[in-house]
């Protein structure tokens, strides 16, 4: 066991009581309520005429619309004006909690507002009267065609195409089986827990060409795919557990479901009645997470993005629905492999072919690739730096605008900016020239930017600005966090040092807690996340202030977030140090950089360190604390994938590629188990909808078989979203007890009545 640390707290700092209190003031909602415009969540309306944004806080918002031809501004609602409308039409009392506005929208030509709420959707009429919309029958999971002159329903694991008005059915297959259905996707554990069957109704998976001819669908095929089992102990309304057997792709798995596409003539089908199915000339697609392959139509000819496992190519085929016979009109082929998160390839029919971000040139920049080039393309950017997505084409097909990072080198890489492309040639031209990072919304027309722009220490400020020009034409907002400082917050700082290899550049962030005294000694908490897939350390004023480090800092500690080398959005050199090696990337960068602050801030303690993260992140919490036991002491691993083998296919592989088993079990947690020497925490929950629980189990049973000690916390009917209270109190328990060496506050008594026991 470990011995407490000998760092009492000072007599003058809160009580362990009042610091959980301060945490769970500080913690997700509860921190947000003391913002005001943190997100003015742009929306534009009435065809592009107009802006509807929103200020204040959830408890207390004000919705204007910009009527973009004027520029004048008019309130339309507020939050107790809704509530009003919610009590007025329900007769019950409504609050901020129990409405859960979202999604409030604006037609300015009735001046009419429909927004979600009381789980429905509503609508406002410039009266003030508030009606519950009807829904369509949501058991409805057929597909319609376009003109809704007839329907594609599941049968039996067939399709029936039927007409609508008569109510005649053609059968389109006849050959499904339960392994080999048509137009039927994999059910996901939700909603096979939902429906408490394993084979859930699902909504028919294809896609009807335009003019509501041709019906582009695919067959599944599970046979020989090894099931994945688990058991419910705890069904809401029911004394008995429940189990289930269920596909779920994984990385591990030998055999993958298979997708195969084709094209069925419908019209023709109805006139013959009965149909020829067309299979498409494309290779069969192994299935990487249980949802439907990509497919669509773009210029009345199916368009289909195919990618081969373990990433090593993706293709775009367009095929002939007469005919089946396809070729493909762009290729991509990078070496490790194609990284779909950093790149992508997109339609753009309007220009002639389609849109690559690719990483050919070991940085993500834009190509136009055309069918009698699939393998080359047209450069649209250049450079070191990284385009992130494609946000609007112009009508007149002369530039396009981009959002990147990188390329304004005085500026954090991480930071986001706006791009005019020309697709003449030519540099790019800047839209949002302010040093910060910028979160935009471009109108459907081009013609309007909303930028929120920020950086972790500079309040985000709404603006709208000119398209064309980048030009502000009004300010919206600007947030606000005087009533959060004034309940003692103390605002994160970026941090900057330099990798284990001491020269490459890395980010970081720290978190104090409130009353933060730089006279006392704290120990250090690493909220990680070395995910290759994305970045985790705020670039963004907004997500500075709401991640979860503010709240565990409160506890009396140093929270710190750290993207070492491995981590995305730095070019494919920074990233390609995680290529088959998850389990040991950016470990000693994170040490490195917990070093460098400690050497700033001698406050921190770095004989006490601990690390929490979820998911990938909980699998980086164990291999932390299992990889480098000298100096990250305790952890609490939630979630956590730690055998990548027995996660779903897509995530594992789009980094370690189709390794071979000793590939795989050298970045297995259980093939360290023995390694640990502190403490460690395992909490998954039992219904986890994305990875297995059985991944804890394992590693539970790794360390007792290692004659290790472990503590494990199993979840009831919570899926892979943790975040509950008693989640965060365990969490918080864990350090306080095992890094401050502090007894945590008791458990509060539950809030809600207790159901008598059966006598």
């Amino acid at each position: 066991m470990l011995a407490r640390p000998a760092h009492p707290v000072a007599a003058t700092s809160p009580d362990i009581g009042a610091r959980y209190a301060l945490s769970d003031k500080f913690n997700g909602q509860n921190l947000s309520d003391l913002i005001d415009n943190g997100d003015v969540a742009p929306r534009f309306v009435g065809g592009g005429k107009g802006l509807l944004y929103r200020t204040g806080n959830r408890l207390n918002q004000s919705y204007t619309y910009v009527d973009l031809a004027t520029l004048v501004k008019a309130q339309v609602t507020t939050t107790a004006q809704l509530l009003a409308a919610l009590i007025a039409a329900t007769g019950k009392p409504v609050d901020a909690d129990t409405a859960k506005i979202a999604e409030v929208d604006y037609d300015p030509a009735t001046k009419t507002l429909r927004f979600a709420a009381l789980d429905g959707r509503w609508t406002l009429a410039a009266t003030g009267k508030a009606e519950r919309i009807v829904e369509d029958r949501k058991d409805d999971l057929s597909l319609r065609s376009p003109d809704g002159r007839l329907r594609i329903v599941a049968r039996n694991f067939n399709l029936i195409a039927i007409d609508t008005k008569s109510g005649r059915e053609v059968a389109l297959t006849s050959d499904g089986t339960r392994e080999q259905p048509y137009g039927r996707s994999i059910p996901q554990l939700a909603d096979i827990l939902r429906e408490g069957t394993e084979e859930p109704d699902m909504p028919v998976s294809g896609a009807w060409s335009p003019d509501g001819r041709y019906l582009l669908s695919w067959r599944l095929d599970t046979r020989d795919v090894k099931k994945l089992s688990i058991t419910q102990q705890n069904p809401p309304g029911s004394l008995y557990p429940r189990s289930f057997s269920y596909v779920y792709p994984l990385a591990g798995a030998e055999k993958l479901p298979q997708a195969t596409r084709f094209v069925i003539d419908i019209e023709q089908a109805m006139k013959a009645g009965k149909a020829k199915i067309v299979p498409l000339a494309i290779p069969s697609e192994s299935i990487l997470f249980p949802s439907p392959p990509d497919m669509g139509w773009v210029g009345g000819k199916p368009r289909i993005l195919w990618t081969e496992r373990g990433y090593k190519q993706q293709a775009v085929y367009q095929a002939d629905p007469d005919t089946g016979a396809a070729r493909i009109v762009a290729h991509e082929a990078v070496t490790p492999l194609v990284t779909v998160t950093s790149s992508m390839i997109l339609p753009a029919p309007d220009l002639g072919g389609e849109l690559s971000i690719s990483e050919r040139s070991g940085w993500a920049q834009l190509y136009l690739v055309t069918p009698d080039a699939p393998e080359g393309g047209k450069p649209l950017t250049r450079g070191e730096w990284e385009v992130l997505s494609v946000d609007h084409v112009a009508g007149d097909k002369s530039s396009l605008v981009v959002t990147g990072v990188g390329r304004e080198k005085a500026r954090n890489p991480y930071w986001r900016a706006l791009y005019r492309v020309s697709l003449s040639g030519g540099d790019p031209t800047e839209l949002t020239p302010e040093p910060l990072d910028h979160d935009t919304s471009l109108s459907d027309d081009g013609r309007w930017i909303v930028d929120q722009m920020s950086s972790p220490t500079s309040p985000t400020r709404a603006v709208l600005r000119d398209a064309q020009t980048g030009r502000i034409v009004m300010d919206l907002a600007t947030a606000d966090d005087s009533r959060l400082r004034a309940a003692g917050y103390t605002s994160p700082e970026p941090f900057k040092g330099v990798a284990a290899d001491g020269h490459t550049p890395i980010y970081g962030m720290i978190f104090r807690p409130a009353h933060f005294d730089p006279k006392r000694s704290y120990p250090v908490i690493d909220n990680v996340y070395t995910g290759p897939t994305t970045t985790d350390v705020p670039a963004t004023w907004n997500d500075a202030h709401r991640v979860s480090g503010n709240a565990v800092a409160q506890i009396g500690a140093i929270v710190v977030m750290i993207d070492g080398t491995g981590t995305s959005r730095r070019g494919q050199a920074f990233r390609l140090p995680a290529y088959q090696n998850l389990g040991e990337v950016g470990l000693d960068d994170h040490i490195a950089l917990i070093r460098q602050m400690a050497a700033k801030y001698p406050y921190m303690d770095v004989n006490r360190v601990g690390v929490f993260g979820g998911s990938a992140g909980g699998y980086d919490t164990a291999r932390f604390v299992l990889r480098r036991p000298n100096f990250f002491k305790v952890g609490v691993s939630s979630s956590g994938n730690h055998d990548l083998r027995l996660d779903k296919t897509w995530w594992p592989e789009v980094s370690m590629g189709n390794p071979d088993e000793a590939t795989w079990e050298r970045n297995s947690n259980m093939s360290v188990a023995g390694n640990l020497m502190g403490k460690l925490l395992l909490i998954h929950g039992d219904i986890d909808d994305n990875v297995p629980v059985t991944e804890s189990f394992r590693l539970a049973k790794a360390l007792m078989d290692a004659g290790r000690d472990v503590d494990l916390v199993v979840l009831p009917n919570t899926t892979h979203r943790v975040y509950q209270p008693f989640f965060w109190k365990k969490l918080r328990d864990y350090f306080t007890l095992n890094l401050l060496g502090e007894t945590p506050p008791a458990l509060s008594a539950p809030q809600v009545a207790r159901t008598p026991a059966a006598k």
